[in-house]
């Protein structure tokens, strides 16, 4: 193997197991390492990352720390929500979106370094092996990939943490028994899996829930909000402009206090088994609900209808890690042309884990509700009643037809 590699990217985030990859790497393939660390809002401190790629004996010039979150949600999450995107009619997807961006930055960055391969931290059991390596080749078709937790045999917490006392890896301390349970987390979402999770009949413990205050301990007067759209994606909050990256994070911190967006979720995994998995979307649970709010007045029924059909099959190809295929590409094109005239205001309520669409404008040009028409008042003849009869009688011939063959 040491003859096959001679630089390799890794997507590093300076935790127990992407240290343990960097030094597994250097040793089995002899190779340089180049690390890559992208902020994606996780809101952990990047600042000792360096300094431990730096220990691990990796090049200043190879290592790579980038800020990323306007890019993020700009070109990943808010395409996603334009399509109301859920994952088997509860999951936002907050992980799964995130893997393309990592995927494509890492291939770049292999690109500009000359490296010969990509690794990942992803274990073989899970669903982001699949989207790593899904993105990688979508970009890359002849790049290679290195997976350790498929060609290792630190197939344990246990030996793992043995690798690293053997390698003077730094280590926490909460690290050092079996953590109670795993967490990923991007300005969109955090998800925990494993330990006290995986049981589906127990009640998520408290502690385990980081992004979002208890919704019991939220404040007992409701909040209302107005989120502005432009062509489907949210631009403002109570008349600010704001960036995609600053808009989320403040959308964030309203689910917080008000104990929005906790979903317990047991999800079937692209690799064939079933997980039981902790999220927590609080921006992202409102975003969404401001979208359909905004889209019910801008968007005509047969648009509307029809994004709601391709939509399952959208956040399937995010969730399985098709991010880069065409069918995704066609996907969105259609969604986004949906997207034209989906501009306009929406207020919000929250209270109490609650989101709720409480009111919704937009301008004339876009607003494709009439209240003249709509009224049950007179209406200035502009609907008449009279026409519903022949159109029922048009919808019920084939039935008619059918009954009067076939009495069952």
């Amino acid at each position: 193997m040491s003859q096959q590699v001679k630089r390799v990217v890794l997507a590093y985030s300076g935790g127990l197991d992407t240290s343990v990859i960097l030094r597994w790497l250097i040793e089995t393939y002899d190779c340089e390492v180049v690390t890559f660390t992208a902020d994606l809002g996780q809101g952990e401190e990047l600042d000792s990352v360096r300094g431990k790629a730096e220990a691990a004996g990796v090049r200043p010039e190879h290592i790579y720390i980038e800020d990323l979150r306007e890019k993020f949600v700009a070109d990943y999450v808010f395409p996603m929500f334009r399509a109301n995107a859920v994952y088997e009619g509860q999951y936002l997807l907050g992980t799964a979106i995130a893997r393309p961006l990592i995927a494509r930055r890492q291939i770049e960055i292999a690109h500009e370094t000359g490296a010969d391969a990509v690794a990942h931290g992803a274990t073989g059991k899970g669903n982001d092996q699949v989207r790593f390596e899904l993105g990688y080749y979508g970009l890359d078709p002849d790049i290679k990939v290195i997976a350790p937790w498929r060609e290792w045999e630190l197939t344990s917490r246990s030996k793992l943490i043995e690798f690293a006392e053997a390698h003077d890896i730094p280590i926490a301390k909460d690290k050092r028994g079996e953590a109670p349970f795993s967490t990923d987390a991007n300005l969109l979402h955090t998800s925990s899996e494993g330990k006290v999770l995986e049981d589906p009949w127990e009640e998520t413990p408290d502690y385990v829930y980081s992004r979002t205050d208890h919704p019991e301990d939220a404040p007992d007067e409701p909040e209302y909000i107005e989120i502005d759209f432009e062509r489907g994606d949210a631009t403002a909050i109570g008349g600010e402009a704001m960036s995609p990256a600053t808009l989320l994070a403040a959308l964030n911190d309203h689910g917080r206090r008000h104990g929005i967006g906790r979903l317990d979720l047991v999800e079937n995994r692209f690799v064939g088994m079933k997980s039981r998995g902790m999220y927590e979307t609080p921006g992202g649970t409102i975003l969404l609900a401001a979208h359909r709010g905004i889209e019910q007045i801008t968007l005509d029924r047969g648009a509307m209808h029809l994004k709601d059909e391709l939509m399952p099959r959208y956040a399937e190809l995010i969730y399985n890690g098709f991010w880069y295929s065409p069918e995704r590409a066609m996907l969105q094109a259609a969604i986004d042309l949906s997207q034209a005239h989906v501009t306009g205001t929406v207020r919000l309520k929250l209270y109490k884990g609650s989101v709720n669409v409480v009111g919704r404008k937009a301008d004339v040009e876009f607003n494709l509700y009439s209240q003249d028409v709509v009224t049950f008042e007179e209406d200035a003849g502009r609907y008449n009643q009279r026409d519903a009869e022949g159109f029922i009688r048009l919808q019920a011939l084939r039935l008619k037809l059918l009954r009067s063959k076939r009495r069952l």
